[in-house]
């Protein structure tokens, strides 16, 4: 088949995918599977090879991501309905002081966001914006637009978030690495956030009634918001934090009201199991580069280093830590951990579905096509990266399937390439970069920010949309200037 049609075929297939969710509100994976069944007839797989090359593209893709989405999924769950991540949130904020609770938020929003999934996060944390907010009568924007950028950021560019593992799973690239270059990133990325996050909200913006309602009483106007922030906030400075607690039962699981009655666990124990995965796959790492092939201890870091096996540590440790020792039945472990597997069932799938979808393109020359054609645009590998991911981010709304859908697409153009492994990370994490981007109407996560934070459309583009778009475009270009140094 001559590159011209095999071009058309792809540039129809990516058509038709964007137009059945965008159009039909199809399901991605749904959508994902079926044009990869219909690229692949007519791109010439031949009707008996077709399932070999669909299991080939799931199986490839599912069996390292699977468990390292689910386990970190399963460590977030427990973190979460053992009311670790809130009295983390608690502690940062008194340790900040009521002047720096906006900073404090954000680094809540960036630690709670590496093991839970930002739309969990985000009913997590805004109710404690919520009290912030009332008790230093300061507008809602303050302390939720940083927070929830740290988590939306962290989301993008970090595993055990799916997107992140999915891409870096179709590239070859290196978990270690990614965090190893991505930690660091990200929290500078959270910094910026919080502080352009302060410029913007020197605005007031008028809030929904049923928001403003909700966090401040029923007799507080936007006007009183205004005049609060221009200088009536005196109150601010006396305030103590008190924290509600409304809507984060009904966001919860029935499984908490069967968990026996315990104190929330300690800030340092929540911080050092969130760390803990990460330390080893980063020693992991290190220790392949540093020390020789027949170490003992080379092996050792290697085994425990491994990304699955380090979260299944966690994972352990979690569940006997904040769980059993805090007097949970065997059973109420393992309902909890069990409770995080239907919200990532899905998400699973949808990573599977980009797998079989890129090996439909290797395998039918699409992918060596679109390769030669890439390479022709003069672009550098980041930047292909990047601007892919940010258009089927634009375009479609979800940060995972613009992910592997773009890591499919270039996937064939790296093999070309033979870039080392720290440049592999990096090109992960610019990808990531236009995953942040451009979240607005079609963003399931643009939503849930802008309802809870009591926004309308106009005045959530202005601010939300900017945001994360100059976030992920930062990020971008970071990792544009690192990789002439790696």
């Amino acid at each position: 088949m001559s590159p011209l049609i095999l071009m058309v075929t792809a540039g129809v297939g990516i058509a038709l995918l964007l137009f059945l969710v965008l159009k039909y509100k199809f399901q991605p994976f749904v959508a994902l599977m079926l044009v990869s069944i219909l690229v692949a007839l007519v791109a010439g797989v031949k009707p008996a090879d077709l399932v070999a090359t669909i299991e080939g593209g799931m199986g490839k893709t599912l069996g390292h991501i699977a468990i390292i989405i689910a386990l970190g999924a399963m460590i977030g769950r427990i973190i979460e309905l053992s009311g670790g991540a809130e009295a983390l949130a608690k502690t940062l904020i008194t340790r900040f002081g009521n002047r720096r609770t906006p900073l404090a938020l954000t680094i809540a929003g960036f630690m709670v966001g590496v093991p839970v999934f930002f739309e969990v996060g985000v009913i997590i944390l805004m109710p404690l914006a919520y009290g912030i907010a009332r008790s230093a009568r300061k507008p809602l924007l303050v302390f939720a637009l940083p927070m929830c950028a740290a988590l939306l950021t962290v989301h993008a560019f970090l595993p055990p978030h799916p997107g992140a593992v999915a891409a870096a799973s179709q590239l070859g690239a290196d978990l270690g690495r990614v965090l190893m270059f991505g930690l660091p990133l990200t929290a500078f990325l959270c910094y910026v956030g919080y502080r352009v996050a302060g410029r913007m909200t020197r605005r007031v913006y008028p809030m929904t009634d049923d928001i403003r309602a909700e966090v401040y009483g029923p007799h507080v106007t936007n006007e009183d918001l205004a005049a609060w922030s221009n200088g009536n906030d005196k109150s601010a400075e006396r305030a103590t934090v008190a924290v509600s607690h409304m809507g984060l039962e009904e966001s919860t699981s029935s499984i908490v009201s069967k968990l026996p009655p315990a104190p929330p666990p300690g800030f340092g124990l929540i911080v050092s199991l969130i760390l803990l995965p990460i330390i080893l796959i980063l020693l992991g790492t290190l220790s392949t580069s540093l020390l020789p092939v027949e170490s003992t201890l080379r092996g050792i870091m290697t085994v425990l280093g491994a990304p699955l096996v380090a979260l299944l540590i966690d994972t352990l440790l979690c569940a006997w830590l904040l769980g059993s020792r805090r007097g949970w039945s065997r059973t109420q472990v393992s309902d909890v951990i069990g409770s995080a597997l239907p919200g990532v069932a899905m998400v699973i799938l949808i990573a599977g579905a980009g797998g079989v979808f890129g090996k439909v393109l290797v395998d039918t020359g699409i992918g060596a096509v679109v390769s030669d054609m890439l390479r022709t645009t003069g672009l550098p590998v980041l930047a292909l990266g990047f601007v892919l991911t940010m258009l089927l981010r634009a375009v479609q709304g979800s940060t995972t399937v613009a992910l592997v859908t773009t890591a499919g697409i270039i996937s064939p153009l790296i093999v070309t390439l033979n870039l080392t492994p720290n440049h592999m990370a990096l090109l992960c994490l610019a990808m990531g970069g236009g995953g942040l981007a451009m979240s607005h109407i079609n963003d399931a996560g643009y939503w849930i920010f802008t309802k809870l934070s009591g926004l309308n459309v106009a005045d959530g583009l202005r601010t939300w949309t900017v945001l994360t778009t100059l976030l992920g475009t930062l990020g971008f270009c970071i990792t544009l200037l690192i990789w002439p140094f790696v």
